[in-house]
């Protein structure tokens, strides 16, 4: 015997049987069971959701000799020859195919005679949307005064797509998309029947990927059954072409930190393997709009399709992005998706993501909107600064003497004063701590050893690795000097959590063969070159930042 499709094999006999229409299943019951029968039906909904399923049943169900509360017995000589496909007045009309007025015109002459063995002779008319206008025009006579043998089932799933004329004609019923809990539960029962082990992350991720269609997601469960009877997440993704949890995860991850080399050499990875550009964006698109979700919705468990782990690694992602920062994300990830179908696909992907880690590159309004709320945000980091620093009564010599130690302090990386507003005479006290000095050496060079350091770190922490991607290092005495340009290495290791410095300490360690304290370097002659900034240091000293 012939492989029949999951989807096929489990389709639903009975309304019963029917999973996340019972507002639609109920009413159909209710109406067969006291016998006020419709001519004309329209289902209408998404693809996958149970129109065509509740049209045979329906089609049963007006015909069965054995009729239980408004259920077809299954079992009587109709029901038998109908779920065989041999009842001949059970009619079903594909209108895609089917589309011209010859078409329907030959289907009135048809209704005109009487059924060959049952009570009704009933049209399914499938995708009828697709009817051309003189189509259209053509049935509207017979559906609105239709033999009284004959009944209607239309289905569609762009209903805006039909004239009013014969909407108006028809009982309507809406299919909803099916809630992930609900497919979840289906698909365990059917990998039950067929001897399948499948994961419940691997039954989250595709009821994400069937987007509340249960056809969908039978077709995707079948897919994935010819890697093996164990079916987990990993399976899944590369049955479908997915990118996987991990890998958005991370790609957002560098968008955060604007790590352009670590993002260009994931979207390499990931085009190395196969992964599709256009399915890609797709579904950075989607994690972004889970992100955008989880940080406006208080309980964003329903609106986003994930398991338990993956709503926790999206909620703390969340909590590092600024809302209007996804939005404009969002937006450019449509634009991309919109240029993919001209353009060089792998190109548009690698400059959409230099434009979202570095938006001074990009003039859009969205990437001035970002780069002006960086600079709000530390210009009140550098106000705070200024606030808890003692201003002193003499100006102290920038550059501190060769054979001076910096006051450096590894326990935190606070935002640097200025260096005229830094005490010279009095030692800092242990609230004062947290304020820092740069490091100015000028006869010190980079230690060679900082790239081997680096590649531990992106073993051991990705994130920290990503961030300090470009950077240098200095030894001096007991410290290990860091300079780079990244505002949010500064964040992350001045946080409660300590992860992150006793990270590079490990590393530092491991290479250099000797532990060191952590401080920042910068060099005296360092000077911001945007002119962005420069604008918003004239706005500072003018008091019109505030």
């Amino acid at each position: 015997m012939a492989y029949q499709a999951l989807y096929r094999k489990y389709r639903p006999k009975t309304f019963s049987e029917v999973i996340g229409q019972e507002h639609i299943t109920e009413t159909l019951r209710n109406e067969l069971a006291s016998g006020k029968i419709s001519h004309a039906y329209l289902f209408t909904g998404t693809r996958g959701t149970g129109k065509t399923s509740c049209a045979k049943i329906l089609s049963r169900a007006v015909n069965c000799l054995n009729p239980e509360n408004g259920e077809p017995c299954g079992g009587c000589e109709l029901c038998r020859s109908a779920l065989a496909g041999e009842l001949t007045d059970i009619v079903e009309i594909d209108a895609a195919s089917n589309n011209g007025v010859d078409n329907i015109r030959e289907l009135r002459e048809q209704v005109l005679f009487t059924p060959a063995a049952a009570k009704y002779r009933v049209y399914i008319i499938d995708e009828v949307h697709m009817l051309s206008m003189g189509a259209f025009n053509a049935l509207l006579k017979t559906l609105e005064e239709p033999p009284a043998h004959v009944i209607f089932i239309l289905a569609t799933t762009e209903v805006y797509k039909l004239p009013a004329t014969i909407l108006s004609r028809c009982q309507r019923f809406d299919f909803r998309r099916i809630d992930a809990e609900k497919i979840c539960e289906r698909l365990q029962q059917v990998a039950a029947a067929e001897q399948l082990t499948l994961t419940d992350g691997a039954a989250m991720l595709i009821a994400s990927a069937a987007d509340g269609g249960m056809r969908d997601a039978l077709s995707i469960l079948d897919l994935c059954t010819a890697g093996g009877t164990e079916i987990t997440e990993e399976t899944v993704a590369a049955s479908c072409g997915m990118a996987g949890n991990e890998y958005l995860i991370r790609l957002a991850e560098d968008i955060l930190h604007n790590d352009i080399e670590s993002g260009l050499l994931l979207l390499d990875e990931l085009h190395r393997s196969s992964v599709d550009t256009v399915r890609l964006i797709a579904e950075l698109t989607e994690h972004f709009r889970n992100l955008m979700i989880a940080k406006t919705v208080r309980d964003a468990k329903k609106p986003i399709v994930c398991s338990s782990a993956h709503l926790k690694k999206l909620e703390e992602q969340a909590k590092q992005f600024e809302l209007s920062r996804i939005m404009a994300i969002l937006t450019a990830l449509q634009e991309t998706a919109g240029r993919l179908a001209s353009g060089n696909r792998r190109c548009e992907m690698e400059m959409m993501l230099i434009r979202l880690c570095n938006p001074s590159v990009s003039s859009d309004y969205d990437a001035l909107v970002q780069r002006v709320a960086a600079l709000e945000q530390a210009g009140r980091i550098g106000a705070g600064v200024r606030a808890a620093t003692p201003t002193p009564k003499t100006a102290p010599d920038p550059t501190p003497a060769e054979d001076e130690a910096p006051p450096l302090y590894d326990d935190s990386f606070a935002p640097l004063p200025e260096e005229d507003e830094m005490p010279q005479e009095q030692p800092l006290s242990a609230e004062a701590q947290t304020i820092e000095q740069p490091a100015t050496p000028s006869a010190e060079q980079p230690i060679p050893e900082w790239d081997e350091i680096l590649k531990i770190l992106r073993t051991t922490c990705p994130l920290i690795a990503g961030v300090l991607s470009g950077s240098s290092a200095y030894i001096r005495d007991a410290y290990l000097l860091i300079d780079t340009q990244s505002s949010q290495f500064r964040t992350l290791v001045n946080g409660a959590n300590s992860q992150y410095r006793d990270q590079i300490r490990s590393a530092a360690q491991q290479v250099l063969g000797k532990s060191f304290k952590l401080g920042p370097y910068r060099s005296a002659e360092t000077k911001e070159t945007d002119p962005m900034l420069s604008f918003a240091q004239r706005l500072q000293d003018l008091n019109l930042s505030k």
